[in-house]
């Protein structure tokens, strides 16, 4: 029953949620939906990349398999290996479709029968959709145009850069004023990465010794690899010795455009309206 009502009520946080722009998270393979690292966490099934609303990325569709895993090594030498998995789909209108089970939230329960969540935005229609598959239930919440940030569409869950403010202008073109001295980036050339070519940047950024009460500087390096065919991020990595490792990649990557029938919601559900709706509507044509 516990399990039953938790359910319920992140469907509905998932709805809310699902409905805003991605906030900054810890890293790749720990998003909020958004995938927090997060297509690629707190809530991390909402966090499914390619259901984690963005910008409106059109003409570019794809589906594949988000592969999260997380390595923590602790004091006594022990390891722990977490591993999840998202399909993500996106049409060439910019709708997007995740699927995952709620097994992926961390701390709800190591229970493998715990059901699936999938997650629809379709900012054609100005909707957004919480399906339950087990139940045959779905909730509705109005879909949210997102503030124009300037940056790149980051379908995997989050910034390349999270946890530094400020982190200045990026490879190559030297600092800006205020830029935070703590926070290096680099660029890393190209590289396939599910056949796809890809754009890499590594951001280091350095935690100095006495911050937070650490005794010794502490460094944490994010790696990501952006595909500007693709429009997305097709791999993350994430070192963080407060956290351990995370790798966040797409396999499977199929560009053939999804079929239209996976971005609307069956005939059979029974469709419940949020109460909280979003503040935004269909995009501008």
């Amino acid at each position: 029953m516990l399990i039953r009502s938790t359910l319920i009520g992140l469907l509905a946080l998932a709805v809310s949620a699902i409905a805003q722009p991605p906030g900054p998270g810890r890293g790749p393979g720990r998003f909020g939906p958004g995938l927090d690292p997060g297509p690629l966490g707190g809530a991390r099934f909402l966090g499914a990349e390619a259901g984690m609303p963005g910008h409106v990325v059109k003409n570019a569709p794809y589906s594949a398999d988000v592969l999260t895993e997380t390595t923590q090594t602790l004091p006594d030498g022990n390891h722990i290996h977490q591993t999840t998995t998202v399909k993500v789909y996106r049409d060439s209108e910019g709708r997007t479709r995740s699927e995952q089970t709620l097994k992926t939230l961390n701390g709800l329960a190591p229970n493998a029968n715990l059901p699936g969540v999938v997650f629809i935005n379709d900012p054609v229609a100005g909707a957004n959709y919480a399906l339950n598959p087990t139940a045959h239930t779905a909730n509705k919440s109005a879909w949210t145009r997102p503030a124009p940030t300037g940056g790149q569409n980051r379908p995997m869950g989050r910034a390349a850069n999270p946890d530094a403010t400020n982190p200045g202008r990026g490879p190559g073109r030297g600092p800006r004023r205020g830029a935070n001295p703590n926070v290096k980036t680099e660029a890393l050339g190209s590289q396939m990465v599910e056949g796809v070519q890809a754009d890499g940047t590594r951001t280091t950024m350095t935690i100095p010794a006495g911050q937070i009460g650490n005794e010794q500087p502490i460094q944490i390096v994010t790696e990501t690899w952006y595909s500007t065919e693709l429009k997305s991020v097709v791999m993350s990595k994430r070192s963080d010795p407060r956290m351990g490792d995370t790798v966040t990649k797409m396999s499977n990557l199929s560009r053939a455009e999804p079929p239209s029938t996976l971005f609307q919601v069956p005939v059979d559900y029974k469709v419940s309206e949020s109460a909280r709706q979003g503040r935004g509507g269909p995009p501008r044509q």
